[in-house]
């Protein structure tokens, strides 16, 4: 056995190191040039990373963050609790990439009811991590380097990074407000496009509008009339739709969700049940059954419409992050693409389970005991016991006629909340984190959905999300009283 006759090698080696100094190796690490890439300039920052670790760390109730607090069916979770133990060992394995077949066949049958016309499971279909990612291959496959996206404000802030960061300008149109005259509360129908405005927003440059209906934050559903002038825009200059319909189940009040890509359907003026050629002409001879067209502008959408939906609206389940993409395949290819070289692969239980709801809701689809139908009933309750308490303190709620959000008008409560000269930040932001941290109930800036040139003149309105038990709303009712109660004895 040879014995080492001085000091070892990594001995010698880590004197030296240590004599050189170490701030001097570091030094010599770091790189000289820029390590972020430029699609990436101006958009670090996060209203969600921001707001939700003030919730976690101050509030009492979160009416900020857009997610249930109340469980998901029972017969969803039942379904996932038999993917896992029901023997099946090959969906703990990867399924095929764009897709679990059982959920792109069910969502197959089920869109061909909504829109009216044959769908490919294979080609038509595309599932995604959420519709989050859904998004993102959107505007990854479908925006180049230079390409215009119109966005319409208030709109879901992802939008505008991800426009960005596919190289795209966002072009930005208002919503605005036209408050009724007789007193009443505003509805989100409220809230309508100037049509000149938003056809002076599209150029040669356009590529594509990005549509939200029924829209987070506002709560608005886009009627027919507004649907058919983006339709007749978007054939015009030759534009796509990117459809966000992930709310498409949550509308109140007797209102219609339009899928802006429906082919040939009709609809009756008491039902929200879509009907195909077939169905309205054996009804057209019905006595008392009125039924109503779509705008023909609409029937010339599908071509050029991408639409997204929502498992974790759909079912109240947004941690499982099942997401779906219904479109032409000539523009979906081109998401495979994205999606083949980013994430490649959703959740094979998660999409069994979603699978087998769908396939429930297929069965009952217009029936009184459909999810789709009861959900949209309990969530009004809540809306409109949430709307009796923020008027009864004095905030205005805007009453939305879909979603699970409300936007409510805080300008009564403005003197509660100091002023800080000379800040940049918007008055609603500060007033969210004042009544956060003063009076622990979360809500969310309505700012934060608006581009820099917009967000100063809505200023006055914070999102809240009713989406909750009734033991959280009434939560939050107690702490609106208690501070109206606060201001009254000053």
């Amino acid at each position: 056995m040879l014995r080492r006759a001085g000091p070892s090698l990594r001995h010698f080696l880590l004197e030296k190191n240590s004599s050189a100094g170490h701030s001097s190796c570091s030094r010599e690490a770091k790189m000289s040039r820029p390590v972020q890439a430029r699609r990436l300039e101006g958009i670090d920052k996060n209203i969600w990373v921001e707001f939700v670790k003030l919730a976690a760390t101050y509030s009492k109730v979160n009416l900020g963050q857009g997610f249930p607090d109340f469980p998901a069916p029972d017969f969803l979770t039942e379904a996932l609790t038999r993917a896992l133990g029901g023997g099946n060992h090959m969906l703990h394995q990867y399924t095929r990439a764009f897709g679990h077949p059982p959920l792109v066949k069910v969502l197959a049958q089920f869109f061909e009811k909504l829109l009216g016309r044959d769908l490919d499971p294979m080609t038509n279909v595309m599932v995604t991590v959420g519709a989050y990612q859904a998004l993102f291959c959107c505007f990854q496959a479908l925006v180049d380097e230079g390409d215009e996206v119109i966005i319409i404000e208030p709109f879901f802030d992802c939008y505008e990074p991800m426009v960005k960061m596919a190289g795209g300008t966002p072009v930005f149109v208002p919503l605005r407000p036209n408050p009724p005259k007789d007193g009443k509360l505003m509805s989100s129908a409220d809230w309508q496009l100037d049509p000149a405005e938003l056809a002076s927003k599209f150029s040669e440059r356009t590529k594509a509008i990005v549509l939200n209906s029924p829209n987070n934050p506002l709560g608005k559903v886009f009627s027919r009339g507004e649907l058919g002038l983006i339709a007749e825009l978007c054939v015009k200059h030759d534009v796509l739709c990117i459809s966000d319909e992930v709310y498409e189940w949550l509308v109140y009040d007797g209102k219609q969700h339009i899928r802006i890509g429906h082919y040939g359907l009709w609809w009756t003026e008491s039902s929200h049940v879509p009907l195909m050629q077939p169905e309205r002409s054996m009804l057209s001879s019905a006595i008392g059954v009125s039924l109503l067209s779509l705008p023909a502008s609409l029937q010339g959408m599908w071509d050029r419409t991408v639409i997204i939906g929502s498992a974790g609206k759909t079912f109240s389940a947004t941690g499982w992050k099942v997401g779906w993409v219904v479109g032409p395949d000539r523009l979906l290819q081109h998401l495979r693409t994205v999606h083949q070289n980013s994430v490649y692969h959703c959740a094979t239980i998660a999409q069994e389970a979603v699978a087998q709801g769908f396939q429930r809701e297929l069965m009952l689809y217009g029936k009184p005991e459909s999810y789709f139908v009861q959900l949209p009933k309990e969530l009004q309750q809540k809306r409109d016991w949430l709307v009796q308490s923020l008027d009864g303190v004095g905030m205005k709620p805007i009453i939305p006629e879909g979603t699970y959000f409300l936007v409510a008008d805080i300008s009564p409560f403005k003197s509660d909340v100091p002023d800080v000269p000379n800040s940049d930040e918007p008055y609603d932001s500060r007033f969210a984190k004042w009544m956060v941290k003063n009076k622990g109930l979360a809500a969310i800036p309505l700012s934060a959905f608006y581009s820099e040139a917009h967000k100063n003149n809505y200023t006055n309105f914070i999102r809240f999300c009713f989406a909750k038990e009734e033991a959280t709303l009434k939560a939050a009712s107690d702490i609106l009283q208690k501070w109206k109660q606060e201001k009254t004895s000053l």
